[in-house]
C-alpha cells in the first residue's frame, strides 16, 4: 500500500474522533481515530442521544445485528440523558473480561471505522497504544471487521500486532501474552479471542491491514523489522516534542531542575539505521510546516506524522471551548505544556497542557477524589495461587498499597481515562460534580495561531494540510 504523506495522529480518546479521520482520509492523507476507550466512548455517545444518528447508522451496518441490537437496546436513551445524570457504567477490562465487554469493544470499533470510511475512497487507520494490552485483540477484530486499512501501535514494544493481524485476515482468533508483574515463562497470563464465540457468522476472511510501528529508537525499530510476529509495513518515528505519552530519556532518568525529564543527543534517533531497513518512515513531532516536511523528506521520511495541529481543528473532538481557548492563548503566547514524569499511571512522561480548571491545576487535581473505575491502564499482577488481580497508581493511594503498591508510586499520578474523556465532552457525572478535563498537546501547542486569519477563533484541517504541503490554504 502506498501511504500518504501526511499521517494525522491518533490523538487521546476521541480527540481524533471519526468526523477529524474522515475529513483528513476525504482530503487524501491518511486519517487516524483513536482506539483508546472506544467502549465508553460509544456507549456514552449513544446515552447522550446519538443526535446526528451516525453511531446508530453504523450499528445497523455491523454484521451481526442481534449483537448490535443489544448494544443499542442497552445504552441509548432518545433525546439523551438529563445533564445531571451519571453515564451507565461499563465493564472494566482484564484478563477475562466480560462477554459484554468483549462484545462492546467489537462493535464500537467497527463502528468508528466505519463511519471514518464512509463515503469516500481514502485510507483510514486506527492508532491503539500497546500498553492498554486488554483492549487489543478484540479492537483489532472490530477495526478490521470495518475494513481499516492501516494500525498504527506504539507506547510499547508491539512484536505481537503482525500476527494478529494475519491470523484475523485468516478468519481465525488470536491470543495475546500480557505483561503481567510475577507471571513467567512456566505461567503466563494470556487474553484470547476467538471470533465465533461473539459474532453468529464470523467472516471466513479479512483483508490484511497495514501495520506501522510507532517507535523511538532505531534499537526498536530494528528488533521489531526482523523478530516481529508477522510483517512490518513502516514506522512512525516519534521524537519528545510530541504530545500524549513520550519515551523515557535514555541517559539520566533524573528530572532538570524544571520538574521535567532531560533529553539528550542519545534520544535522537539515529535515520541511517531506519533508512538501512528499507521500510519508509514518517517523523512526527513538531513538524507541521512546510519546511519540517521537506527537511523530513530530505532526511529519509516518506512524510509527517501530524498531532497537535489536527487536535485543535475544527473537526476534532476536543471540546470547542478547549480549542477555542487554547487558540485564544497560541495568540497571545500564553500556551504552556509540562512534560510531566509521574502523571500518567503507565510510568511514561505525559505531556500535559496548562488550562484553568483543567487537572493541570494542581488545586483542581488534588480536589478530585481519586478513583479509578474504567481500569484501562491498570497494572496485571500474577497471584501465588495462579489468579490475576488489578492495581492502578490512580487508584486511592490505600487502596493501591493494600495491593502490594509503593505509595510513593502513585504520588502525582492523574486518571488519564477520566480526565481525556472530560475533554471531549464524555467526562463522568459524579456526586460532587463533573469530572475536569485533562488536555495532553505536543510542544507545537504554542504555534497553532498561525492556522487562524484575523478574526477567526477556529481553523479547518483542510487549512493544517494545505499549509504544511504549502499550497494556498483553503477553508
Amino acid at each position: 500500500m502506498n501511504l500518504p504523506t501526511i499521517i494525522q495522529g491518533g490523538m487521546g480518546v476521541a480527540v481524533s474522533d471519526w468526523r477529524l479521520a474522515h475529513t483528513v482520509s476525504s482530503l487524501g492523507q491518511l486519517g487516524v481515530v483513536s482506539g483508546t476507550l472506544l467502549p465508553v466512548v460509544m456507549t456514552r455517545r449513544l446515552q447522550l442521544g446519538d443526535a446526528g444518528g451516525e453511531v446508530r447508522r453504523a450499528l445497523a451496518a455491523f454484521p451481526d445485528s442481534a449483537l448490535a441490537a443489544r448494544v443499542l437496546a442497552g445504552y441509548f436513551i432518545e433525546g439523551g440523558k438529563s445533564a445531571q445524570a451519571a453515564f451507565k457504567a461499563v465493564p472494566m477490562p482484564s484478563v477475562q473480561p466480560s462477554r459484554l465487554w468483549m462484545e462492546l469493544t467489537v462493535v464500537a470499533n467497527f463502528v468508528e471505522i466505519y463511519l471514518a470510511k464512509e463515503g469516500h475512497s481514502g485510507v483510514v487507520g486506527i492508532n491503539l497504544l500497546e500498553k492498554i494490552q486488554f483492549a487489543t485483540l478484540p479492537s483489532l477484530y472490530g477495526a478490521m471487521l470495518a475494513g481499516v486499512d492501516v494500525v498504527l501501535v506504539g507506547a510499547g514494544v508491539p512484536r505481537s500486532i503482525p500476527g494478529i493481524l494475519d491470523r484475523y485476515a485468516a478468519g481465525g482468533g488470536a491470543d495475546l501474552a500480557i505483561d503481567a508483574t510475577g507471571a513467567t515463562a512456566e505461567q503466563p497470563v494470556r487474553m484470547v479471542f476467538e471470533p465465533a464465540d461473539y459474532l453468529a457468522e464470523p467472516p471466513k476472511s479479512l483483508r490484511r491491514p497495514a501495520f506501522l510501528a510507532i517507535v523511538s529508537s532505531a534499537a526498536l525499530a530494528t528488533t521489531l523489522a526482523r523478530k516481529a510476529s508477522g510483517r512490518v509495513d513502516g514506522f512512525v518515528i516519534e521524537g519528545e516534542a510530541a504530545g500524549g505519552h513520550n519515551a523515557p530519556p535514555r541517559g539520566s532518568r533524573v528530572p532538570g531542575p524544571d520538574g521535567q525529564p532531560v533529553y539528550g543527543p542519545r534520544d535522537e534517533p539515529e535515520l541511517e539505521k531506519f533508512r538501512a531497513l528499507g521500510l519508509p518512515f514518517w517523523l512526527a513531532g513538531a513538524r507541521a510546516t512546510p519546511d519540517r516536511l521537506a527537511e523530513a523528506r530530505g532526511l529519509g521520511a516518506a512524510g509527517v506524522q501530524i498531532g497537535t495541529a489536527f487536535a485543535f481543528c475544527a473537526e476534532s473532538g476536543l471540546a470547542p471551548e478547549i480549542k477555542a481557548q487554547v487558540c485564544a492563548m497560541s495568540r497571545e503566547g500564553t500556551v504552556s505544556v509540562f512534560t510531566d514524569p509521574k502523571a500518567s499511571p503507565t510510568g511514561f512522561p505525559f505531556k500535559v497542557l496548562s488550562l484553568a480548571g483543567s487537572l493541570s491545576d494542581r488545586e483542581v487535581l488534588e480536589a478530585r477524589p481519586r478513583v479509578c473505575d474504567l481500569g484501562y491502564l491498570r497494572e496485571s499482577i500474577r497471584r501465588e495461587d495462579g489468579g490475576v488481580s488489578y492495581r492502578c497508581p490512580g487508584e486511592p493511594i490505600e487502596s493501591y498499597v493494600n495491593k502490594g503498591g509503593v505509595a510513593e508510586e502513585a504520588c502525582g499520578r492523574m486518571c488519564l481515562c477520566n480526565g481525556l474523556l472530560a475533554s471531549v465532552g464524555l467526562g463522568q457525572v459524579r456526586a460532587d460534580g463533573p469530572e475536569e478535563p485533562l488536555i495532553t498537546a505536543g510542544r507545537d501547542a504554542a504555534e497553532v495561531a498561525r492556522f487562524l486569519r484575523p478574526g477567526e477563533t477556529t481553523y479547518s484541517a483542510k487549512r493544517v494540510i494545505a499549509a504544511i504541503l504549502g499550497t494556498d490554504p483553503i477553508n
